[in-house]
């Protein structure tokens, strides 16, 4: 008789649910910290950990995110309350990385891996960075093909293209050591825009415009101007005006990097170089 309920105990805690606790909770705020970081937008973050907060055992997820920000409160079947909160620094769009993480979401969410292994999962991808083949080639195509979309010659390209590798060097070198996306931003300006306008100084065919709107196509945020839009547009007001502020001041500094540029070589040359 004993027996036949050590084994009923043991058969009932092997069917009773898993029970939440505070390292669940840590592990779907870094869930939400790696999608946001990675460019998606509020409304998925939260839909993401509510929904795998009541997968692993809440009966109430209360989230909310901004753009610099996640607070979470789970209630768990007794009655208890865990809030925890975690604080955004910096971003990086990488759409590749998105998709990796909605993928781990959704086979968390059908119990493929737990929660635990999720955590691992987004570990190493945040160890993982685009390949430098990768990064120079798309900033060598972007530069040099939008300098000629707006109107350049091919030698403008090629020189856009020049310059995008520099850019495409301070992102790989620099942006790890930046405080932030802009200063950031102001460096990726202006030290390529030094050599632009000094180039273009030197060599008067050459048009200045045309290669530096290609260089900015490489540091312009838009999209996360699209994404502070659609923020707004789904009803999280607060997270799309802080987005769409925040991308405001990063192409404030890409622009003043190239205006500083531009003033510091025409004061030195003697001559205006966009001219």
């Amino acid at each position: 008789m004993a027996e036949t309920q050590q084994t009923l105990t043991a058969e009932d805690q092997r069917a009773a649910p898993a029970v939440p606790s505070e390292e669940t909770l840590a592990h779907l705020l870094d869930l939400g910290r790696a999608m946001l970081v990675s460019g998606a937008d509020v409304n998925l973050v939260e839909s993401w950990i509510q929904r795998l907060g009541m997968a692993a055992g809440a009966v109430d997820m209360n989230v909310f995110v901004i753009t610099s920000s996640i607070v979470v409160t789970m209630q768990l079947p007794n009655g208890r309350h865990l809030t925890q909160t975690r604080r955004i620094a910096g971003s990086c769009t990488d759409f590749q990385k998105l998709e990796e993480l909605h993928k781990l979401s959704m086979d968390c969410e059908q119990g493929t891996i737990s929660t635990a292994q999720l955590a691992q999962r987004i570990e190493e991808l945040d160890r993982q960075s685009i390949p430098a083949p990768f990064l120079y080639l798309g900033g060598i195509l972007a530069a040099g093909g939008f300098a000629v979309f707006f109107g350049g010659t091919l030698v403008d390209g090629l020189v856009s293209a020049m310059f995008g590798v520099v850019i495409c060097l301070m992102m790989q070198f620099v942006r790890p050591f930046a405080p932030n996306t802009t200063i950031f931003n102001y460096l990726a300006s202006l030290v390529p825009g030094l050599g632009i306008a000094a180039l273009c100084t030197a060599v008067p065919d050459l048009h200045l415009d045309q290669i530096m709107m290609g260089d900015v196509m490489i540091l312009i945020p838009g999209i996360a101007i699209t994404n502070s839009l659609r923020d707004v547009l789904a009803g999280d007001t607060i997270a799309g005006i802080l987005r769409l502020a925040e991308s405001l001041l990063w192409a404030g500094a890409m622009a003043l990097g190239f205006i500083t540029a531009m003033l510091v070589v025409s004061t030195v040359c003697g001559v205006i170089p966009w001219t």
